[in-house]
């Protein structure tokens, strides 16, 4: 097992990264609305902080997993607005995945939660 180092000034230690992560979790399952899997969350994290254009295949191979795996988050994801999927008129046989409204309404929301929660945490 590698050894852990001791964080530099102004860095997390592991206990304190959990510690936040156990927070922000917690605090996402009990606010009004989508409680998304990881797998979900991971999809909106790149839809929203990386560049444009996005696409199913892409995402499948950013994430490692099949391009079912990311066809069915999306279908939750469309079904709640927080993503849509759009055919690609330059190639029919890509499918864009595009931001909404509500989504990134979410996206602000969440990171409130990371903010609120990791107040403190950082000396």
């Amino acid at each position: 097992m590698p050894e852990l180092s001791m964080p530099a000034a102004g860095e997390l230690k592991p206990v304190q990264a959990l510690s936040l992560w156990h927070d922000v979790v917690l605090q996402s399952v009990r606010q009004e609305g989508p409680d998304l899997s990881s797998r979900q969350l991971a999809i909106m994290f790149i839809v929203y902080l990386d560049p444009p254009p996005h696409t199913v295949r892409g995402l499948a191979a950013t994430l490692g997993v099949s391009k079912p795996a990311v066809t069915r988050a999306l279908d939750t994801l469309g079904g709640l607005d927080l993503l849509k999927r759009l055919r690609d008129d330059a190639d029919r046989r890509n499918v864009l995945v595009q931001r909404t409204v509500k989504g990134a309404a979410f996206m602000r929301d969440f990171a409130d939660i990371i903010v609120r929660s990791s107040r403190g945490l950082i000396a």
